[in-house]
């Protein structure tokens, strides 16, 4: 076990280590191990309900990358020279309404609930649905919410790569509409039931980045 000290370093290391690495060093490529931690730790990530709304596709085939490349603006130089290119899609109302078969599969197959505890559970979810956070109200609204999920594998799989001295790059940069309409004619996706989140880079740094700049943490932390 490492030291609590030595631990903390190593935590404050990663952080300052990771950064949106703008090119990567196309002949270096992350060894397979590595990269099969990196989707481990989203796999292990929590979710809202535990419902996890996520399915990723990673895209090492070099002309399908290229055809990504119009309309993701933000990614001109990640996407050609990553080692891995991650797409993250989201799941929509189809999978994550409370009435759906996803849902029953995920409390019954994965979450093992007994099922008078699927029953509690689904109409607590309804409510938090209909009620809490009113995202029945449209298609979009469920959407942005599971997107919300999605990010928080996204934050542990760049933070995994960071420990492993592996650099990673968030992508928003991309028309929504047309990259949607490239995954449904060339990756297969039913864009009916998924909707792109984010894309995700991975691989090492061809140079250091400038230093690290962030807001003092009292000008973001209040206690009560």
């Amino acid at each position: 076990m490492m030291e609590k000290e030595k631990l903390r370093d190593f935590i404050l290391d990663t952080f300052y280590f990771r950064h949106a690495c703008k090119e990567f060093d196309p002949e270096q490529k992350i060894p397979e191990e590595d990269f099969q931690l990196i989707l481990e730790a989203a796999r292990l990530s929590p979710s809202s309900f535990g419902f996890e709304p996520w399915f990723f596709l990673v895209v090492q085939e070099r002309s399908l990358r290229e055809k990504l490349l119009p309309y993701a603006w933000g990614a001109k130089r990640q996407i050609p020279t990553c080692s891995h290119l991650l797409v993250c899609l989201a799941r929509k109302s189809y999978f994550m309404r409370w009435d759906s078969d996803y849902i029953t599969y995920m409390m019954r197959d994965i979450q093992k609930l007994p099922p008078d505890i699927q029953e509690l559970k689904r109409q607590r979810y309804r409510q938090f649905q209909e009620e809490d956070f009113r995202l029945l109200e449209s298609e979009r609204a469920m959407f942005d919410w599971a997107c919300k999920q999605t990010y928080i594998a996204m934050a542990n799989m760049m933070t995994v790569a960071a420990m492993l001295g592996i650099d990673s790059c968030p992508i928003e940069g991309f028309h929504q509409e047309k990259t949607n309409a490239l995954l449904a004619e060339h990756f297969q996706v039913d864009t009916e039931k998924f909707g792109i989140a984010y894309m995700l880079c991975f691989g090492y740094r061809v140079k250091e980045p400038r230093e690290k700049t962030r807001q003092p943490l009292e000008a973001i932390v209040k206690w009560f």
